[in-house]
């Protein structure tokens, strides 16, 4: 079997959270096929993967698609995949996946049956990034007052989440927190807002649900410890991102300085990145996205690795049904996975009727796909609406 041609997917842009997929169809010579993602749609970075897949297409067409980790190799090894980089390793990453959805179509099985077997027939997860609402479906638009947020956490308690996750730098006007003032101290207004919000959320979620609080990297080591300390009477069972990923020193005073444990990971590519943070002790959950990591082969290796440090693997999932199939495949698989994101946008009507299969946790958690390969694919409307490059 040989790759016979590559085609590269831009899906119709979701102005509701600004977004445009990019995913990759690899094709082979004996029919069968495989999908990727290109895990950098926030922002519409996924664009700047197009021109990259279409090298990188042409550097596998003809090799043997179950060759995965031989052609991995090859891409992360090319001349500017050195030194990591976000576009260029969601490229691989796409390329990556969708090899292994040929390799499990091509053995009938579902690619966690290959990558080891299932450690867990079910999934947990967290309904993630609740200050733009539950299941309401215009991200960019959410309001910011307190009454919106109680409503999306009371709806996903109602659905029986038992792990939440929110951003708290969003004011009660619905306007950001300012860069410099996250960078630099944050103002007693948004210390007094954070501590009303984390206040209410307490009074809903109290024994029913767990919190993980969300940075964004907003902050850095000073205003990251403030906000820590406003935060910790409310038992944050994560503090997500809460500096720079590049910003080791960050992280370190950060971890001195707060009982809460410490995450980051879904803007770190492959296990080069996350091997700093391992070796300084800083991080007690790692978070790769594997539409931007590596793929599954690589994200394999960071779960294996982490291991080694007796630290927690829970992926980072924020783009389309098939970014959720590709990472319930790999949680299944590693024996230190700890809980799946949800991601707010991936209830979204639009978005769920993109793909073939809709993916959504029960009293929250996901049964773990049983169809050969990854478990999901767009729609044929769905390709018919996109725009589609063919490299062969």
């Amino acid at each position: 079997m040989k790759i016979s041609s590559v085609d590269i997917i831009k899906f119709k842009e979701h102005p509701e959270h600004g977004q445009t997929p990019v995913l990759v169809r690899i094709n082979t010579d004996e029919g069968i096929y495989g999908y990727g993602e290109a895990g950098v749609s926030i922002g519409n970075y996924s664009l700047g993967s197009i021109e990259i897949l279409k090298g990188f297409a042409k550097m596998i067409l003809g090799k043997d698609p179950l060759a995965n980790d031989v052609i991995y190799e090859k891409l992360s090894n090319a001349f500017w995949s050195k030194g990591n980089g976000g576009v260029i390793f969601a490229a691989i990453s796409a390329i990556d996946a969708a090899l292994w959805d040929i390799k499990g179509k091509y053995f009938n099985k579902p690619v966690y049956e290959l990558l080891g077997g299932a450690h867990r027939t079910k999934i947990r997860a967290y309904a993630s990034q609740l200050q733009n609402g539950w299941k309401y479906e215009n991200f960019l638009g959410a309001p910011g007052d307190l009454e919106f947020l109680k409503d999306a956490v009371q709806s996903a308690v109602d659905e029986g989440y038992d792990a939440i996750k929110i951003d708290f730098f969003k004011h009660f006007d619905g306007s950001r927190l300012d860069f410099y003032e996250g960078r630099n101290h944050l103002s007693l207004r948004t210390l007094k807002e954070v501590d009303q919000k984390l206040d209410a959320v307490k009074q809903i979620i109290d024994g029913k649900a767990e919190l993980i609080l969300e940075n964004h990297c907003i902050t850095t080591a000073h205003t990251a410890i403030q906000f820590a300390k406003v935060a910790e009477p409310y038992d944050p069972i994560l503090l997500e991102e809460p500096a720079d990923p590049l910003d080791i020193h960050d992280y370190e005073r950060i971890k001195e300085a707060t009982n809460i444990p410490l995450a980051t990971g879904e803007r770190t590519y492959t296990r080069r990145g996350f091997l700093p943070f391992l070796e300084r002790n800083v991080l007690d959950v790692l978070q790769p996205d594997l539409g931007n990591c590596g793929g599954i082969t690589e994200g394999r290796k960071i779960a294996d690795l982490a291991e080694l440090y007796g630290i927690s693997i829970q992926t980072h999932t924020c783009n389309t049904s098939l970014s959720v199939a590709i990472a319930l495949q790999l949680e299944a698989a590693i024996p230190n996975f700890i809980i799946h994101e949800h991601h707010t946008s991936n209830t979204f009507r639009h978005d769920r009727e993109e793909f073939l299969y809709d993916y959504q946790p029960v009293n929250g958690y996901f049964d773990l796909p049983t169809l050969p390969g990854l478990g999901n694919e767009p729609t044929e409307k769905t390709l018919a609406e996109s725009t589609i490059i063919t490299v062969k």
